[in-house]
């Protein structure tokens, strides 16, 4: 579904809370104020783009020695990597043992080669989203840009045909359609942010809003 008012869309998750009692295994495994579903929910703001691969880009730019672009048949020859694990939404819903396949985020910043003064990236995706993140903790071995998920092409409306996927925080920080790269001297807010998103975005310490 699509949420075409943001500011209702805080209000809603503002007044939210679980509506039933957590299992056992979601006691165990999930972040505070979450619970298992099995599916993927669709939740966007705005219109799904549609990108066709001939078209695609990835830019990458700011503050690195070596700015670039890429095309889809060059982000695909790169080094890949698979990972499974836990993803977690702001919306309140978790699933488990998820698996991805992409490009690890170690091999873009190789790549571009961050001046010094680069401590933050803004994520841009198609269709004009954005959320930030800290330099530091992108480089974490389990950050990828992702183009696959359970073993499938990554749906377009999970952010195919790719997304970052970024899952110590809430997957909001894990921008779908991703187009963009660009490495700032500070942490800025993103989309979200502005509309009162924490700027880090933590599910176990329930980082939902807030400036931080």
């Amino acid at each position: 579904m699509a949420s075409r008012d943001p500011e209702k869309r805080v209000e809603r998750l503002l007044k939210a809370s679980p509506r039933r009692e957590r299992s056992q295994e979601e006691k165990e495994r999930v972040p505070p104020g979450q619970y298992i579903v099995r599916k993927m929910p669709v939740l966007t703001y705005g219109e799904t783009p549609v990108i066709e691969l001939s078209r695609w880009r990835l830019k990458v730019w700011g503050l690195v020695e070596n700015p670039f672009e890429l095309t889809w048949e060059e982000f695909r020859s790169l080094p890949r990597k698979k990972i499974k694990t836990d993803i977690h939404c702001v919306t309140r819903w978790s699933i488990l043992d998820t698996e991805w396949e992409g490009v690890p985020f170690s091999v873009i910043v190789e790549k571009a080669r961050p001046l010094p003064e680069a401590k933050a990236v803004m994520e841009h995706a198609y269709g004009g989203y954005t959320t930030n993140m800290l330099l530091e903790e992108l480089l974490d071995d389990d950050v990828l840009l992702a183009d696959t998920f359970n073993g499938e092409p990554l749906p377009i409306e999970h952010g195919g045909p790719m997304r970052l996927v970024v899952p110590k925080l809430y997957f909001w920080k894990s921008a779908k359609w991703l187009n963009g790269l660009e490495f700032i001297d500070k942490n800025i807010p993103g989309f979200w942010e502005r509309y009162g998103y924490h700027m880090h975005g933590d599910p176990w310490r329930e980082e939902r809003f807030g400036m931080g």
